[in-house]
């Protein structure tokens, strides 16, 4: 393996895992359920929530872009030195 190969896989760990790290952090769909149980939510709570979670989704979408860029860049790199 020559260290570009490795440099570009170490990469590529990174991104799966900050993928799968922030997608994790993110709520689900059904946040209004602990309502019942007397959690209520303020307005600064509910605009917090928002802005973390739009935060999370945007670098999700940041680092898969990377990550198929990595793929790529792999792909064609093994393509050209016949490996």
């Amino acid at each position: 393996m020559s260290g570009l190969e490795i440099f570009f896989g170490v990469v590529l760990l990174l991104c799966a895992i900050a993928i799968v790290v922030i997608v994790l952090l993110q709520e689900g769909q059904q946040q209004n359920l602990g309502a019942i149980t007397g959690g209520a939510d303020t307005f600064l709570s509910k605009n917090k929530a928002r802005s973390i979670d739009a935060f999370l989704a945007r670098w999700t979408k940041v680092i898969a872009v990377g990550f198929f860029l990595v793929v790529i860049a792999i792909n064609t790199i093994m393509f050209f030195t016949g490996k």
